[in-house]
C-alpha cells in the first residue's frame, strides 16, 4: 500500500476511535484530513466513499438527519460508479440508520432486507416493536461473530440484544446481556456504540446503574446521552414528588444531588460524571436555589423530606 493511502487510511482509522470515544470534534478534524487526502488522489476515491458514510454517522449523532441522507445518496452513488460494490453494505447499513431517524421504516426495512443486513434487520424490528422477531436475527449473527473473532459485530449483537430482552419485559436478561457488553466494551473506551442506541438504552444503563453494574462506566456512558434523553432510571426512581417546588430539579441535579448525599466533594463528583468543575458548581447552586437551602446538609435533609432521597436509617 502507498504511503499516501496509508495515510488516508490512517486517517479515517483515527476518526473512527475519537468517534467512538465520543470526541466528535477530533473526529472530525481527522476526518477532514482524510478527505484532503483522497482529494489529491483520484485512486483512493474508495475512501472518500467510507468518509463520507463516516461524516454521516457524525451528522446523525448531532441531529442533522437530512444532511445525513443526502451525504449518504452521494456516497451510494459514487460507490456504484466505480463499482465499489464491498462498500455498498456499509452505505446501506447506514440509510437504514438515517430512514430510522426519520420514521420511515417501511423504506428502512426494504434496504436492510434487501441488502441482508441483520444488524440494520434487528433495528428495524425493534423499531416496529417486534423483539422477538430481531431477537431470532441477531442469535445466529452472535454466534457467527463469535466463531469467527468478529469482535465489533458480537459486541453490537449482544447491545441489541440486551435492547430486545428489555423491550419484552425481560429485565433480568436484558441487565445481564448488557453487563457482559460492558465488560468488553470497556478496556477499549466504546460510547457512542451504547449512546447511538438512543433512549431506551439511557434508560437500560440506568437501570444497570442502579443495580451497581459497572457503576463508574456507565455513569460515563450517560453524561453522553443528550440531556433531553432518559438520563438514569436511577434518578427517574428518585423522583416520587417535586409537587412542592416551583421550580423542579432537572434529571442531571438530581444525580448531583445523589452523589451529594453519598458525600462525594465537587472534584469527585467532577470525576464520577465526567463534566467541568464549573459546570458542578452551576448544578449545585441550581440544587440549592430551587430546595432553598444555603448548604450541602440542608440539601439533603430537605431532599429527603420531599421523598428525592431516600431517609437513612439511624
Amino acid at each position: 500500500m502507498a504511503p499516501k493511502s496509508i495515510a488516508g487510511h490512517a486517517y479515517l482509522c483515527l476518526a473512527r476511535i475519537f468517534y467512538q470515544w465520543n470526541d466528535l470534534d477530533a473526529a472530525w478534524q481527522h476526518g477532514q484530513q482524510s478527505i484532503q487526502q483522497t482529494l489529491q488522489f483520484r485512486d483512493l476515491y474508495d475512501i472518500f466513499v467510507a468518509c463520507q458514510v463516516f461524516f454521516a454517522r457524525l451528522e446523525l449523532a448531532g441531529g442533522d438527519v437530512t444532511g445525513a441522507a443526502a451525504r449518504l445518496a452521494e456516497a451510494d452513488q459514487a460507490a456504484r460508479r466505480h463499482n465499489f460494490i464491498y462498500q455498498i453494505p456499509e452505505v446501506t447499513a447506514a440509510q437504514v440508520l438515517a430512514w430510522l431517524r426519520q420514521g420511515d421504516l417501511a423504506a428502512a426495512a426494504d434496504l436492510a432486507r434487501a441488502h441482508d443486513l441483520p444488524i440494520s434487520q434487528a433495528r428495524v424490528h425493534l423499531a416496529q416493536g417486534d423483539p422477538s422477531a430481531a431477537l431470532a436475527v441477531l442469535e445466529p449473527l452472535r454466534r457467527r461473530a463469535e466463531a469467527k473473532g468478529w469482535g465489533d459485530e458480537r459486541l453490537k449483537a449482544m447491545i441489541l440484544q440486551a435492547l430486545a430482552h428489555h423491550a419484552r419485559g425481560e429485565k433480568e436478561q436484558a441487565v445481564g446481556l448488557l453487563g457482559d457488553a460492558l465488560a468488553l466494551a470497556e478496556p477499549g473506551g466504546f460510547i457512542r456504540i451504547f449512546v447511538d442506541e438512543g433512549p431506551p438504552m439511557a434508560r437500560l444503563l440506568g437501570e444497570a446503574l442502579a443495580q451497581g453494574i459497572a457503576p463508574d462506566y456507565v455513569r460515563r456512558l450517560l453524561a453522553a446521552f443528550p440531556m433531553d434523553e432518559p438520563a438514569s432510571a436511577e434518578a427517574k426512581t428518585s423522583l416520587t414528588d417535586q409537587s412542592e417546588l416551583l421550580d423542579p430539579l432537572s434529571e442531571r441535579e438530581l444525580e448531583v444531588l445523589q452523589l451529594i448525599a453519598e458525600g462525594l466533594t465537587n472534584p469527585e463528583i467532577v470525576s464520577r460524571l465526567y463534566l467541568s468543575l464549573n459546570t458542578v458548581k452551576v448544578h449545585t447552586r441550581n440544587i440549592y436555589s430551587k430546595l432553598n437551602v444555603h448548604s450541602r446538609t440542608q440539601a439533603i435533609a430537605r431532599s429527603q423530606e420531599l421523598g428525592l432521597l431516600p431517609r437513612r436509617s439511624v
